[in-house]
């Protein structure tokens, strides 16, 4: 039984396994050699290894070797799959010559009694002739003389037969004939028959035995046998040495069955996919348990029989696949119906893990010959829900609110640490794309056995992607710019910076909590885990997974490309003017040296404008971003940055400050340094000054200076004292925020970022002295 049972899981695993590349074979082979030769000592092997070792090494080593046994093993079982087929094959081939030899063994033995008769005839002739008195004498009295009993047995031997298998008194036949058999055999031996009647016993058992073997197949065969009459019909025909073909009768006679009973199940249009899965699967693994329990019964765990029912079941297997896709997963894989098709995955699945009761494991071929119609699912619901979110991104307000009430319902609600369900905010589109994006998950979740996670993944990451480009399309002044996949849609425009940062809320949302919420159903640890639903549980769990965190890693890339366009879009608006003119230029420092009289210091109207903008941006995030602030400080660092770098990369400004036909003076020189000076401080009171930034200005800060110096002027004798700029910056803060912080010319000493001004302004002189 144990090897009836290996042999069908091989045959099963034939349909998974796959090949190793010969490169990763020869390496194996080679790796192997040492131990395959004939010369191999393994005392020898383990001294040479282990004599001047430390246990650590010899750790290692033991390691080495059982990572050397499991490649073999696995490429043991390999080669076994890969060879299987074949084995099979000549496996049914040895059973068919089994059952030819026995029948020309039978041939023999009668033409041997022909033979032998014929034999005897002749020396029987050539004796009559020296002894022809004595010779008539005897013949005359054996002629005159009784016959014996087993004469007269071998004589209504035949017509005994001829009534048995007449009234289908199979077992009484059966023991007739190895009867017969016996005493033609000692009869031979004993010489207690003559050649012609021993002949013709051996005739009669042959001629018999055939018909007895057709008459049993004819029973087999009829519909109307089954059961224990089909049983005892293969099992008679297997002890007269047919085994082969008793065992394809058996087979035979239940396939011939299950296409009776299918007749009257035929589906309709308008039937339920999931009911007619469910009766077929009832029919088609009814009668394959049913098959291969009276193969076990009659045949035991042989394997040449095994092989066959293995075979045979899979192709039974293969059929009502096919008949499953055509009649039910075919409509609802191309009307996107994942939860039929799931459905119907998951009865037909139920109904087959039965049959490894009876050592058949055929789930395997089921799920190869579903997974293409699946896999059709579930990229027509994930087209579906593209399209559904993008008809409701084309009227978005983008206004942030709770979901609506109503949909399937969940069990999957957010519990923060206090207890209190996390409600999320997004706007009509991000809900609707989070609620299509749950329902799809709960309805691909039962089908993890189809190993489909990892595409099921790249399909989300895919409709969460068109939805970044989506909300990249909303920003005005996006739409010509971006060469994304979702410029042909149509699109509601974000006019407000309100509306805009609301894009990024959705954006961060999605990608940090929601979406990998709704993925972790298809962790294969999930339904074991699902009465735990605490975040942080959830948050464990998520980290074990590295298909996963990889997964989260480009849904972060994608939001990165909104934040990018978002910062981008706001720079512009800061540095140029709308008839493509610029607010920040070499010119408005190398002119101020022109004027007669020193300007009233105060951070240029750009880099005020920034500020202005920053404090707008940081006060919406604030609403928008409740429990996720560092997103929004990434925010402001990266739109401070981009404003920065422009600078810093904008080679026609330094062309002019470097080579101009004016070079920059010392007012110029000091404007310049104080709104560098400005963005340091609003960044560092808004902390969200990062290291990238600050040395960003403290390279332009001395090229700015180079630049200064190489007119052949001592910048350091031209610049105030340090806190100058502090001083000035926290001014200018105050006054653009509207808070009077300055008194009869003192500043607060307590505010956090007093002090920052000096370090940075010293840092910067001292960057620049270098």
């Amino acid at each position: 039984m144990a090897s009836a049972k290996s042999s069908r899981s091989r045959a099963s695993g034939v349909v998974s396994a796959g090949d190793k590349t010969q490169e990763n074979a020869a390496q194996l082979s080679d790796k192997l050699k040492i131990f395959k030769a004939d010369s191999f000592d393994p005392d020898s092997y383990v001294q040479s290894k282990c004599q001047s070792v430390n246990e650590k090494e010899i750790r290692q080593l033991c390691t080495y070797l059982n990572d050397l046994k499991k490649a073999s093993a696995e490429e043991m079982r390999k080669s076994v799959y890969a060879n299987y087929s074949a084995f099979i094959r000549t496996s049914k081939e040895i059973s068919d010559l089994e059952g030819e030899l026995l029948s020309i063994r039978n041939l023999l033995s009668t033409q041997a009694g022909f033979i032998h008769a014929l034999a005897e005839g002749v020396n029987i002739n050539s004796l009559s002739s020296g002894f022809d008195g004595s010779a008539s004498d005897n013949l005359s009295d054996l002629e005159e003389g009784e016959p014996s009993d087993i004469e007269k047995w071998a004589a209504e031997f035949p017509d005994i037969l001829d009534v048995l298998l007449a009234e289908k008194r199979i077992d009484e036949a059966l023991a007739a004939l190895d009867e017969g058999e016996k005493i033609a055999t000692e009869a031979q031996e004993q010489k207690t028959l003559n050649p012609a009647s021993l002949s013709s016993l051996h005739s009669a058992i042959s001629e018999h035995r055939m018909k007895l073997a057709d008459q049993l197949a004819e029973t087999a065969s009829q519909p109307s046998t089954r059961g224990v009459e089909l049983r005892s019909a293969v099992s008679a025909l297997k002890r007269l040495g047919d085994g082969p073909r008793a065992h394809t009768l058996l087979l035979n006679a239940h396939h011939q069955r299950l296409q009776y009973n299918m007749q009257n199940l035929r589906p309709s249009s308008t039937s339920y996919g999931g009911a007619y899965t469910a009766a077929l699967s009832q029919l088609v693994f009814s009668a394959i348990a049913q098959a291969a329990s009276d193969s076990l019964s009659v045949f035991g765990d042989e394997t040449a029989y095994a092989s066959e029912l293995v075979m045979w079941s899979s192709k039974q297997t293969e059929s009502f696949a096919l008949l499953v896709k055509r009649h039910a997963l075919a409509s609802s894989a191309a009307a996107g119906g994942l939860r039929a098709a799931a459905e119907c995955v998951q009865i037909a699945l139920g109904h087959c893990s039965l049959l490894e009761a009876y050592g058949l494991t055929l789930c395997p071929v089921l799920l190869r010959l579903f997974r293409p119609s699946v896999e059709q699912a579930l990229e027509a619901n994930l087209k579906r829900i593209r399209e559904s979110t993008a008809a409701f991104a084309a009227a978005d307000d983008w206004l942030l609110t709770y979901a609506p009430v109503g949909g399937r319902p969940r069990s999957s609600s957010v519990a923060v640490s206090s207890g209190i369900a996390f409600q999320p905010k997004l706007s009509s589109s991000a809900h609707r794309l989070s609620s299509m994006v749950q329902d799809f998950c709960e309805d691909v979740a039962p089908l993890l056995s189809m190993q489909l996670g990892n595409t099921t993944l790249e399909g989300l990451f895919q409709v969460f992607d068109s939805y970044i480009n989506l909300l990249i399309n909303a920003l005005p002044g996006s739409m010509e710019d971006d060469g994304g996949g979702a410029g042909n849609k149509i699109v509601k425009m974000a006019d407000t910076e309100a509306q805009q940062i609301a894009l990024l809320a959705n954006a961060s949302l999605l990608a940090d909590e929601l979406l990998p919420r709704a993925a972790m159903k298809l962790a294969p640890s999930y339904q074991a885990s699902a009465r735990d639903d605490t975040r942080k549980r959830a948050s464990e769990r998520q980290s074990r997974l590295p298909e996963q965190r990889e997964w989260r890693r480009r849904l972060q890339r994608s939001v990165d490309r909104l934040r990018d366009s978002f910062c981008r879009q706001h720079a512009l608006d800061l540095i140029f003017t709308e008839d493509g003119g610029t607010y920040l230029s070499a010119e408005m420092y190398i002119h101020m040296d022109g004027n007669a009289d020193e300007p009233d210091w105060f951070p240029s109207p750009i880099f005020q404008e920034l500020y202005l903008k920053l404090n707008r941006v940081a006060s919406i995030a604030a609403d928008m971003f409740v429990g996720r602030e560092r997103f929004a400080t990434v925010l402001l660092m990266r739109l401070t940055e981009t404003v920065i770098l422009w600078l810093s990369e904008d080679q026609s400004f330094w062309d002019d400050i470097e080579d101009g036909p004016k070079a920059l003076g010392p007012l110029g020189l000091k404007q310049f340094l104080l709104d560098m000076e400005f963005v340091i401080r609003i960044s560092s009171q808004g902390r969200y000054l990062s290291r990238h930034l600050h040395q960003v200005i403290k390279d332009i800060i001395s090229r700015a200076m180079n630049a200064f110096a190489s007119t052949g002027m001592d910048p350091y004798s031209e610049l105030p004292y340090d806190e100058w700029f502090g001083e000035i910056s926290e001014e200018a803060m105050n006054k653009l925020s509207g808070k009077n912080r300055v008194m009869n010319g003192e500043r607060d000493l307590n505010s956090p970022t007093a002090s920052i001004s000096a370090q940075s302004m010293s840092s910067i002189r001292s960057h620049g002295s270098t």
